[in-house]
């Protein structure tokens, strides 16, 4: 197979889910640990996380929100408190019993009961309350607005490596209010940075909105959801915000004396997206080459590759690279400065051989730049795009190239915007009959999201376990729904209209 051909062929069509392990393969993102259930993310899978992270970061600290830790351990008598949270993790927990190992010549066990279990933590709701509630006396302490980046752990039964894993990241946020508008208003702004975040950022295909009832956050009195769509016609829960209500605080006792003097309970939120963004970006964007990042989340941008033909060339050209790396990392795009590494792998022979340009390819760099004799003594660079792999752009000088690298790294941001955005639309299918919606779903190997006309009363039709689908979001800024439309399900006046599809 020649190098320029798709290292994945049709797979990508043939078996999405063998596509999927696969680019996590050879985009070298992650790895099963030994650890059931977990996973090893690798020094590039990590990279593209810790730009995750550092972007949204500076989101939420611009919005008015500090970072602080939270215990792992969580005193089983706590999580108990809030029956509905408990009842909706219960079957995922993992619970520590014991505090000791001790040896007796066959091997160690556990020693030492401990007088109460503790959960490790699939998310902090119970932990944070019980420590707002000595937070809290006086409106004068609210707002409390507090994120956390941690780790969470859920005993998951069937896993895939960055959708769902036992062990994953992520961050949650956790804020108390004097009015209950005030929460709403911090619920739905948390939302609009995520929308924006992936969007802008990540771009991807999504659909923002609010969950049903029977879709809702335990505990949760309104849960709003970004619901992504994958190359496989299925929706990913990328990230919610739920508005709590009074439950939380009525559970952990989180109480403050208003400015009339009177004592009430507060009215909190939480929200959270996780590691899965980066299984969202993989089926959302991948192609048949591999991974596909846009630059605003790439850990590099720009990867130079020295291709030194013989001993003779080899440091003029290593020499040129460094002067290449260092004239775009002299550059900004966004306000960053442009991130670029010179290809250090392996020796003489490798550096000869194209597959080093294709492996980063295959691993999503945006650019990638090929330097070898030719153009270390003409002052050029050879260019490779992401988005066009087979194709070279040889000879631009490299002052001309740095004088347009911001602006193509922008147009190719809004390329995968745009091509999103694109896709989405066309998977969006309008039913107002039930007929027809579930020939969608039994027909189309890959359908996508159907949007259709809902009323509360349907939310445990039979149908949806038949077609193995869920109501997966109230689309947000929905037009009223015309005067005599009927729910598909129950034929009564339907509410507004909600998007089902098949899930991960």
């Amino acid at each position: 197979m020649p190098s320029s051909s798709p290292p994945l062929g049709d797979l990508r069509a043939r078996q999405f889910s063998d596509w999927y392990q696969e680019v996590i393969k050879i985009a070298d993102l992650a790895e099963h640990s030994v650890a059931r259930g977990c996973m090893v993310i690798k020094p590039w899978g990590y990279g593209i996380w810790e730009q995750i992270q550092g972007r949204l970061d500076r989101a939420l600290k611009a919005s008015g929100h500090e970072n602080a830790y939270f215990p792992l351990l969580i005193p089983l008598s706590l999580l108990e408190k809030e029956a509905e949270h408990v009842e909706g993790f219960a079957k995922e927990c993992a619970v520590v019993t014991h505090s000791r190992l001790e040896g007796d010549g066959t091997g160690l066990h556990p020693s030492s009961p401990l007088s109460e279990p503790y959960i490790i933590r699939p998310t902090s709701e119970a932990v944070v309350g019980a420590t707002y509630s000595k937070w809290v006396s006086s409106y004068r302490d609210l707002p409390i607005l507090v994120n956390q980046w941690a780790n969470v752990f859920r005993w998951e039964m069937r896993t895939r490596l960055f959708v769902r894993t036992s062990e994953f990241l992520w961050q949650e946020g956790h804020t108390v209010h004097s009015t209950s508008d005030e929460a709403i208003d911090e619920t739905l702004m948390i939302l609009d940075i995520y929308k924006a975040f992936m969007c802008d950022d990540l771009c991807l295909p999504i659909v923002v909105g609010q969950k049903t009832p029977d879709e809702r956050f335990p505990g949760a009195v309104h849960t709003f959801t970004v619901e992504g769509l994958m190359q496989d016609g299925k929706a990913l829960q990328l990230g919610t915000s739920h508005y709590l209500g009074q439950n939380f605080s009525r559970a952990y006792d989180i109480k403050f004396q208003n400015d009339r003097g009177t004592e009430e309970y507060g009215w909190t939120t939480s929200w959270g997206v996780s590691t899965r963004l980066i299984g969202g970006l993989i089926m959302s964007l991948g192609d048949d080459y591999g991974l596909v990042i846009p630059p605003a989340v790439a850990p590099r941008q720009i990867v130079v590759v020295p291709v030194i033909r013989d001993q003779n060339s080899q440091a003029a050209v290593l020499e040129y690279a460094q002067l290449v790396q260092k004239s775009c990392e002299a550059l900004t795009w966004r306000g960053d400065p442009v991130r670029v590494s010179v290809d250090r792998i392996g020796g003489l022979q490798s550096r000869k051989s194209p597959g080093r340009k294709w492996m980063h390819i295959k691993r999503g760099v945006p650019f990638v730049i090929e330097v070898g004799p030719r153009e270390q003594a003409t002052g050029t660079v050879s260019i490779i795009t992401r988005h066009h792999p087979q194709q070279s752009d040889r000879g631009v000088g490299l002052e001309m190239f740095c004088q347009q690298c911001p602006q193509m790294l922008e147009d190719l941001q809004k390329h995968y915007q745009k091509t999103s955005q694109q896709r989405l639309a066309r998977h969006i299918h309008h039913f107002d009959e039930l007929k027809s919606m579930e020939s969608y779903f039994k027909e189309d190997p890959r359908p996508g999201f159907a949007r259709v006309p809902w009323c509360a009363s349907a939310m445990r039709h039979p149908i949806l376990a038949e077609l193995g689908i869920t109501p997966r979001v109230i689309p947000e800024n929905q037009k009223p729904i015309d005067p005599g439309m009927t729910c598909i399900f129950t034929g009564q006046p339907a509410d507004v209209h909600v998007i089902f599809a098949r899930s991960y």
